[in-house]
């Protein structure tokens, strides 16, 4: 069939950060919960209103693979069978701050450029390295942004 590529093509699905849907960290949680109260065929444990506004102002740099991990390390760990906002252990590890001089947005390349050139004097060498981009890259975006 001629259309057959396109049938079969897989279609695209844009799947959001936790932290951008936060309605969907309870849902989730309660089907975390719930899993893990059948596997060990136990009563499933509930969240209180503080474990809820807890897991609402985490930043989810893991996603939904690190909420799992969070309940089910409350759920484990809980005496009782409610868990509160003392009994989740978020992760300690925190995403990278903005105060490298990787290259992401076009926005900010320039600014960037400039302020790892003034860091390093002036070296392009060096200064391609703390963007993290190769010396001719930085060649090209240095005469893109008429940084001669």
């Amino acid at each position: 069939r001629p259309n057959l590529f396109y049938i079969l093509r897989p279609v695209d699905i844009t799947v959001p950060p936790l932290r951008e849907v936060t309605e969907d960290i309870v849902p989730l949680s309660d089907y975390f919960l719930t899993r893990f109260a059948h596997s060990r065929e136990q009563h499933r444990k509930k969240l209180d209103a503080s474990a809820v506004k807890a897991l609402k102002l985490h930043p989810w740099p893991g996603n939904v693979r690190e909420l799992k991990d969070t309940v089910l390390y409350a759920a484990f760990h809980s005496k009782t069978d409610v868990i509160s906002a003392a009994d989740l252990n978020f992760s300690q590890s925190e995403p990278d701050a903005d105060n490298g001089y990787e290259l992401q947005d076009p926005a900010v390349e320039k600014a960037k450029i400039i302020a790892a050139l003034r860091q390093v004097n002036g070296n392009k060498t060096m200064a391609a390295k703390l963007l993290k981009i190769d010396r001719s890259t930085l060649y090209v975006k240095m005469r893109q942004y008429e940084l001669t």
